[in-house]
């Protein structure tokens, strides 16, 4: 009898990675991938190098997308996963190799709101002989693509901002509202976190720019009409009746 161990490199969408996914015996890269629903930018390249001993078998999946309060979760079967086309459906990757999977957008090229999905690298166990039995490692990764009209573009604000506690550890919980026709990132932007007392005087302050945040937190991928909270670490527990407070500073306008 075959056993299998599943090991899965799936990309969660606080989207913490911000280089190419790894695992043991593949590295896949992009792990977050923007396309264009017309000109130049409807096709894009996902790279699966095979850094083990021997050859793999991928196969592609390509599943959609709803925005929820924290992430992404699949969108059912009502949305068609047929607008996405990725190529070739699977490939036999020889140790040491890179595949190329092309995707290409073959929806509406004036979509007026952003869609999103995962796309599936999926490793096929291999087939043992019969009577024989082994233990085998499988790596399975999600690739977040977004893809939008390049007519249309994000409108992210901050509208809220909480004391939170996770994993024991203080984190400012920031909300943010996209309101644009188009998905857009936080890390696009350079976010301040203030602490204020309660007479409104400023305790301290923390100043995140986009390369950071997404060290310590993320892409921040906020989809068309989505409103989203993120944790943000902060440097050590709230005063006592101190309030929270965050802005973007960069003025890059969304």
């Amino acid at each position: 009898m075959n056993v299998f161990i599943k090991s899965i490199a799936a990309l969660a969408f606080a989207l913490a990675a911000i280089l190419p996914t790894q695992a043991s015996a593949t590295t896949v890269s992009p792990v977050v991938l923007d396309l264009q629903t017309n000109g130049r930018g409807v096709v894009a390249n996902i790279s699966v190098t095979n850094t083990s001993a021997g050859p793999m078998t991928m196969e592609v999946s390509v599943t959609p997308l709803k925005g929820t309060s924290t992430g992404f979760e699949p969108a059912g079967a009502a949305d068609s996963d047929e607008d996405l086309l990725v190529t070739p459906p699977s490939a036999l990757i020889p140790a040491g190799n890179t595949q190329t999977f092309r995707v290409q957008w073959l929806g509406d090229p004036e979509m007026t709101q952003s869609k999103h999905y995962y796309v599936g690298i999926n490793q096929l166990p291999v087939k043992l002989p019969e009577g024989q039995s082994a233990v085998q490692i499988v790596y399975n990764f999600n690739v977040l693509v977004s893809v939008s009209s390049p007519d249309q573009k994000p409108q992210i604000a901050i509208t809220s901002v909480a004391p939170a506690t996770v994993d024991g550890k203080p984190f400012a919980a920031v909300t943010v509202q996209n309101n644009g026709t188009a998905h857009g990132y936080i890390s696009q932007h350079t976010l301040k976190i203030t602490e204020s007392s309660a007479s409104g005087a400023e305790l301290a302050s923390k100043t995140i720019s986009g390369s950071q945040f997404q060290q310590l937190v993320g892409y921040g991928l906020v989809a068309t009409g989505q409103s989203r909270t993120v944790n943000v670490p902060l440097d050590g527990p709230l005063p006592a009746g101190a309030k929270l407070s965050a802005a973007f500073t960069d003025g890059h306008a969304q």
